[in-house]
């Protein structure tokens, strides 16, 4: 009977459980920022490449031949 009373009163698991939970919580918003920022980065990106494929394309199309 004391091993069950022991082993009731006993509080370790549940407190290595609690911070397991909390650290999965913690992963899962790091997780969720690190992809919203890798998403908005991307279009940055892909945003700023397609100006300066617009911007080369551009100027390409003005320059004036060279004179022979």
């Amino acid at each position: 009977m004391k091993v069950v009373t022991r082993f009731l009163s006993d509080e370790s698991g549940a407190t290595a459980i609690e911070y397991g939970l909390i650290a999965a919580l913690i992963s899962v918003g790091i997780i969720a920022a690190a992809t919203t920022l890798g998403n908005g980065l991307s279009n940055l990106f892909s945003g700023i490449g397609g100006t300066l494929d617009t911007s080369a394309s551009t100027l390409a199309t003005e320059e004036e031949p060279p004179a022979t």
